[in-house]
């Protein structure tokens, strides 16, 4: 089931310790930042903090970032974030779709440079970033546009 063309889509930027969040606004135009998941080392998906976020924003839909190598293959990453799109599908009943990922936390982290800033001590925010980052370009593709 594909996601809605209207409506809020919450997007998760998949990492093995911190899982960035962002949601886009209901017209599906803009994404922003909302926040991270903090994953404890050998533990699951925070998947009440997560369920909490769907609660209080009631999206439509949810795109999962797939961490792809540089050359666009599939590996353990992408596995494991392929599982976690399936698990969030079904707890939420939610579509899912799955975007690439590649690069976003790069580009965060460039952009952050090159405003001057740094990225010390944000790790949380660039995560978010990234995500938002990640489903802007979702947004962008399915309105025809470039990312």
């Amino acid at each position: 089931m594909p996601i809605p063309a209207t409506g809020r889509i919450i997007a998760i930027d998949w990492g093995e310790v911190r899982l960035g969040l962002a949601l886009s606004d209901e017209g599906q135009v803009l994404a922003s930042p909302l926040g991270t998941l903090t994953r404890r080392a050998g533990k699951r998906f925070p998947m009440p903090d997560f369920l909490e976020s769907v609660e209080s924003h009631s999206p439509v839909g949810i795109v999962v970032g797939l961490p792809l190598t540089p050359e666009g293959e599939e590996g353990d990453s992408a596995r494991a974030a392929r599982e976690l799109a399936d698990l969030v599908g079904r707890r939420t009943s939610l579509p899912v779709e799955l975007t690439d990922e590649r690069m976003t936390t790069a580009r965060v982290l460039s952009s952050i440079r090159e405003q001057g800033g740094s990225t010390r001590g944000r790790k949380a925010d660039v995560d978010s970033h990234a995500a938002a980052v990640l489903l802007q370009g979702f947004l962008d593709r399915r309105r025809g546009g470039s990312t």
